[in-house]
């Protein structure tokens, strides 16, 4: 069965007979998991299972959110809320060694809980920019208002998932730190010159090895003034892939976001037409993941080789 070009979510702590049949019919590129689908750990480890042997895969993509902090799924299993980036940023510009040695020393713990769960892609790090006026519901989840901070342990991050038989997912892509509203909930609209964003939020992201990145729903007026990046091809095409020279997978954040004008079919495939890889979907209702799997494509042939080199780094 082919892969469709999107990443889906579940309902529960168990996949319900609509998701069978679901998973009987189609093949999302993946799963992301959420705090509605984690009870205790036996019990997560068993959903994942579930999946990856409906799927027939045993390397079948289970991505999460555990960026530690105010962003952490796995709650119900451990206590990460200490460990936000926006942490180890402090303690790195504090002692650079020392930060590095700790953050190096918790992505280790954290990939061995991970990988014994059976989850192989974590969506860290987040590379916005920190500003003064950088929206609550991120603030605390950015390394810095330092690039050299935010490049130094995004690399640190990256590089030891990886050791780690971890992928990861680089965001918000090409940065979100501007955004004075919440994307959840609105459309920010950033006003900045090219030239500042190429030297600041857009230049967090370049020379990255992740495998995959996530984008900013964000409106940059200088560039497109009437699709966000997420539906901006001028931005995923002339920004993203050429002038930050990201080489990886796109995945667009949620399309089920208020921050988005469309029904979620039309903006998963204004994401997918734009340039974006894979669309994702976070709302975990059934009866909207087979609307959408029904409509959306199966993956392109660029995505068919970077998803090859995903398996093959998980061998």
């Amino acid at each position: 069965m082919m892969k469709k070009a999107i990443i889906i979510s579940l309902a529960g702590f168990k996949l319900s007979k609509s998701e069978i049949n679901l998973f009987k019919q189609y093949l999302p590129w993946g799963v992301i998991l959420f705090k509605r689908n984690i009870n205790n750990y036996i019990q997560l480890k068993k959903l994942i299972l579930s999946i990856k042997q409906i799927t027939k895969d045993k390397n079948y993509p289970i991505l999460i959110d555990e960026e530690g902090g105010e962003v952490s799924r796995l709650q119900n299993i451990l206590n990460n809320k200490l460990f936000s980036q926006k942490y180890f940023g402090q303690v790195y510009e504090a002692n650079n060694r020392i930060g590095l040695g700790l953050y190096k020393y918790y992505i280790n713990e954290m990939s061995v809980i991970l990988k014994s769960l059976g989850v192989n892609i974590n969506t860290v790090p987040v590379l916005d920019k920190l500003y003064s006026f950088t929206n609550k519901f991120l603030k605390n989840r950015i390394y810095s208002s330092n690039i050299d901070t935010i490049q130094s342990l995004s690399r640190i991050c990256i590089k030891s998932f990886k050791s780690n038989k971890i992928s990861t997912v680089i965001k918000h892509i090409p940065g979100h730190g501007l955004a004075k509203s919440d994307s959840h909930k609105k459309l920010p609209i950033v006003n900045k010159s090219v030239n500042f964003l190429l030297n600041n939020d857009f230049k967090c992201f370049k020379n990255n090895s992740s495998h995959f990145a996530m984008t900013a729903h964000i409106l940059f007026k200088k560039i497109d003034n009437e699709n966000c990046a997420t539906h901006s091809k001028k931005i995923i095409q002339n920004f993203i892939r050429k002038k930050i020279g990201y080489k990886g997978i796109i995945i667009s954040d949620d399309i089920g976001m208020k921050s988005l004008k469309y029904d979620i079919v039309e903006n998963a495939l204004k994401s997918i037409n734009a340039g974006c890889n894979l669309a994702l979907y976070c709302q975990g209702i059934s009866k909207e993941s087979l609307k959408l799997l029904k409509k959306i494509p199966p993956i392109d042939e660029f995505t068919k080789k970077k998803t090859s080199q995903f398996y093959n780094f998980l061998r």
